[in-house]
């Protein structure tokens, strides 16, 4: 198994990635993990830590092929690699790829992965550990450019390859994510859908969408909204703008920062537009939508329009739509009509998958 792990500066790839080997080690499985950066830099000690991208074009090229020639000679070595890179690298060059086609198409990779995060983790990385000049809009922009590269990459490579999209979010729940796409591919795929911003100060609420998160983790391989969530950065905007503040306080990767409240602003239409569009991808690679509708305190179905959306476009999407139900009250047409099969309660849910074997006891 060869996997092609891509995603943008800030993303702490490297560490991530140890993380899924070491996983992979403990289930007994040996996997090779090649970092194309970390090897460029060993192959040319002139170049100073965090200054590769600036050397001319024309070497940096060469190097990268030089560093591509061995990984592939590996590949024929080894059962499972992971190579990590990048699709895209904008910089004073402007925007250009990090790969080449042909070196890309002799290597034959399995599965394409590209990891991602929220914008509030990657300007916190990049703050701390890289020298890179950065707005939240630039942020916003590189991750798609990411997104949309490693796409077209594995498109262009061969088409018949998976390519995956996977939030980087808990890394002790997503590193087995990660491990289940790349290792057992009978694993039935999933994303996992429930009202989010509606329901943010709602704890007893959250609890139960905890739970419902926690349980389908165990028996599938899941993609999770919740593990980038950026809708309430507008909100807070929105109350920091009332108060007359011009920043704005967040907690991420164990820490409070401050942003600039007409940074935020400014990404605002490009958060919405990015969640319509990503939850989208991550329903087209999955098997199945689950969607959890828990009940609010006065007995009402804490329905969003955004689940009905989700609900929509899976149904259209031909996958298979679950609705677990836990509201007294009817669901409406628009869940009904779309729905494979409906239930009261999680445990309901969880009889039905293992009665269809799509879960094994």
């Amino acid at each position: 198994m060869i996997v092609v792990v891509t995603g943008m500066v800030g993303i702490d790839k490297k560490s991530y990635l140890r993380k899924v080997c070491q996983f992979a080690a403990e289930k007994n499985k040996e996997l090779l993990l090649c970092n194309v950066g970390e090897q460029m830099y060993a192959e040319a000690p002139d170049i100073g830590a965090g200054k590769i991208l600036d050397i001319p074009m024309k070497r940096l090229s060469s190097l990268r092929r030089s560093v591509f020639k061995d990984i592939i000679a590996k590949a024929k070595k080894t059962s499972n690699l992971i190579v990590n890179t990048h699709a895209t690298f904008r910089w004073r060059h402007g925007l250009f790829p990090a790969v080449d086609f042909d070196q890309m198409r002799q290597l034959d990779a399995d599965m394409y992965i590209c990891l991602i995060d929220g914008v509030i983790a990657l300007h916190t990385r990049l703050s701390n550990e890289h020298s890179v000049k950065h707005s939240l809009k630039d942020l916003i922009v590189w991750r798609e450019e990411e997104i949309i590269g490693t796409e077209m990459l594995c498109r262009g490579v061969n088409e018949n390859v998976p390519f995956y999209c996977l939030a980087r979010g808990a890394e002790e729940e997503t590193v087995e994510t990660f491990y289940k796409l790349a290792f057992e591919g009978l694993s039935k795929k999933a994303y996992l859908s429930f009202p989010m911003t509606g329901v943010a100060d709602m704890k007893n609420v959250k609890k139960e969408i905890d739970k419902f998160r926690q349980i389908m983790k165990r028996f599938f391989t899941c993609f999770d909204p919740a593990d980038l969530e950026e809708s309430y950065l507008p909100y807070y905007a929105q109350q920091a703008a009332r108060k007359g503040l011009d920043f704005i306080e967040v907690r991420t990767l164990g820490q409070t920062i401050r942003l600039d409240l007409h940074q935020v602003q400014q990404i605002e239409s490009d958060i919405n537009s990015q969640i319509y569009a990503r939850d989208f991808l991550l329903i087209e690679q999955s098997d199945m939508i689950i969607s959890f509708i828990p009940t609010l305190a006065d007995g009402r179905a804490a329905i969003s329009s955004g689940v009905e959306r989700e609900l929509q476009h899976a149904h259209e999407a031909a996958k298979q739509v679950y609705v677990i139900w836990t509201a007294k009250q009817s669901p409406s047409v628009f869940v009904t009509q779309t729905a494979t099969k409906v239930f009261a309660d999680i445990e309901g849910a969880v009889e039905f998958f293992k009665k269809k074997s799509y879960i094994k006891e």
